[in-house]
């Protein structure tokens, strides 16, 4: 199986939200966050619970836990082999509405100029 390319969703301004977000968290919560996009990479539509979960209208979320903390990561695909992270996140109980709203907006805008909201490579 060929491996996904992961994007990362960069916004007009040059900002990268995910990485925003990765910055805010102790080292060994990116690491495990990090294995999470590797295994995105390796097995991209066929990555499943307890690893990844589909929310729903095409955004999915990475999932793991540091210290009692649900940290997920939401993505979209873009066609057969690209996913592309838009941001993440500290789950309390479910994944906020407005948090995939603004995935679902994020998605609408990299479709509409993927080159103007690329940035490539994480780690």
């Amino acid at each position: 199986m060929p491996l996904t390319t992961v994007l990362l969703y960069r916004d007009t301004d040059g900002t990268v939200p995910i990485y925003d977000w990765l910055d805010t968290l102790q080292p060994k919560a990116k690491q495990k966050c990090l294995v999470r996009v590797r295994r995105l990479r390796e097995l991209g539509f066929e990555l499943r619970r307890p690893e990844a979960d589909y929310l729903r209208d095409g955004i999915f979320e990475l999932r793991t836990a540091f210290e009692r903390r649900n940290l997920r990561m939401l993505y979209f695909f873009h066609g057969a082999s690209i996913a592309v992270i838009s941001h993440g996140l500290v789950k309390e109980s479910i994944v906020p509405p407005r948090e995939i709203e603004l995935a679902l907006r994020r998605k609408r805008m990299f479709a509409a100029s993927p080159r103007t909201h690329t940035y490539e490579g994480i780690e």
